[in-house]
């Protein structure tokens, strides 16, 4: 019988690897570790809301930034179950407004970012104000009449391609990307806070603010950048708490087959024979003979990261409201302290 929580030096040693978080006057933190099933460790640090004095929790929401774009692939994969698309269906044959000289571009090259697409952020302007939403970021491919490579042959990792992958999502479904993700995604798994967020039409139920900070140790509030209201590439917000019932649902395959997962779940192969470390949404790699499936997540004011290793049943998720702090680095530390 494995016990329900760590060794209390292990958990120790894990709230040592947080000292920096915690503190009432510091940006929180929110940390889950599943091992086998079961909640082994499992805390809050640090501010929510410095503004408000509100104290970060386990049902604090985040902005999970990049890690949204596991839930994005999920929602074309379940279109593909729907039968209302197909992973070698070309970008301009389901999303109107494509350009032109990403013809041959396919989904399949969407979801493993070997599509060859600019990245949209190199046509914003530090000195932008104004939010991009995701009709601007398919105008701002008009920028350009070229590819950075033709579609299959190299990866490079591109916000564009899943931003696009909302807009089909919403195209093949006939729903908004966000009412989509509530419906057949957030609602069947009870993720009861976890939102897509659009300003003005949508609610955070218990929100984190985003924060900088300096070298003297002052955080400023920097919630918001001019890219911060896309949503294919990075719009969700969550918490620990429901972060835990998506990795059981990826675990347990209860949203698609094993078939999916494992496709998901793979590197991709390039047109010349190498593999890439990318699958739908996951970075794929093969650590000390055992699967390890990873993603971060970087915008204005929040860091974040989940890891996980199928193989001994172990998940590590760390959602933080500051700029920095390389939580994938700290994920790597507790996992070095979970036996197998």
């Amino acid at each position: 019988m494995r016990p329900d929580t760590l060794p209390t030096a292990d958990a120790r040693a894990i709230d040592a690897i947080f000292a920096p978080y915690d503190r009432p006057g510091a940006p929180g933190a929110s940390v889950m570790v599943l091992s086998h099933g079961k909640q082994v460790y499992h805390r809050a640090f640090g501010s929510a809301d410095l503004e408000a004095h509100t104290p970060a929790t386990l049902n604090t929401d985040y902005r999970l930034a990049s890690l949204t774009k596991a839930f994005t692939a999920m929602s074309i994969m379940l279109l593909v179950k729907d039968g209302k698309l197909h992973y070698d269906d070309r970008l301009v044959d389901v999303l109107p407004g494509a350009p032109a000289y990403a013809h041959d571009v396919r989904i399949s090259h969407l979801l493993t970012h070997t599509s060859g697409l600019v990245d949209y952020e190199d046509f914003v302007p530090d000195s932008q104000t104004a939010q991009l939403n995701d009709d601007d970021v398919l105008k701002l491919m008009h920028r350009t009449d070229t590819l950075n490579f033709a579609p299959g042959s190299a990866y490079h990792y591109s916000n564009s391609a899943y931003v696009l992958l909302g807009l089909i999502v919403e195209r093949a479904s006939g729903m908004p990307f966000p009412k989509f993700l509530h419906d057949r995604i957030f609602a069947p798994l009870h993720m009861d806070s976890t939102v897509a967020y659009v300003k003005g039409a949508s609610t955070v139920p218990q929100r984190a603010y985003g924060y900088t900070g300096d070298s003297s140790g002052h955080f400023t509030r920097t919630d918001q950048s001019s890219t911060s209201a896309t949503l294919g590439d990075g719009g969700i917000y969550t918490s620990v708490t429901d972060m835990v019932k998506w990795s059981d649902a990826l675990d347990l395959r209860t949203l698609v087959d094993p078939a999916a997962m494992q496709r998901a779940w793979s590197p991709t192969t390039l047109t010349d024979g190498k593999v890439s470390g990318y699958g739908y949404g996951w970075f794929v790699a093969t650590v000390n003979g055992e699967q390890q499936l990873r993603h971060h997540g970087e915008s204005t004011g929040f860091t974040n990261a989940i890891l996980k290793y199928p193989g001994r049943r172990l998940t590590i998720i760390v959602l933080t409201n500051r700029t920095g702090g390389a939580p994938w680095d700290i994920a790597d530390r507790i996992a070095a302290l979970i036996p197998n």
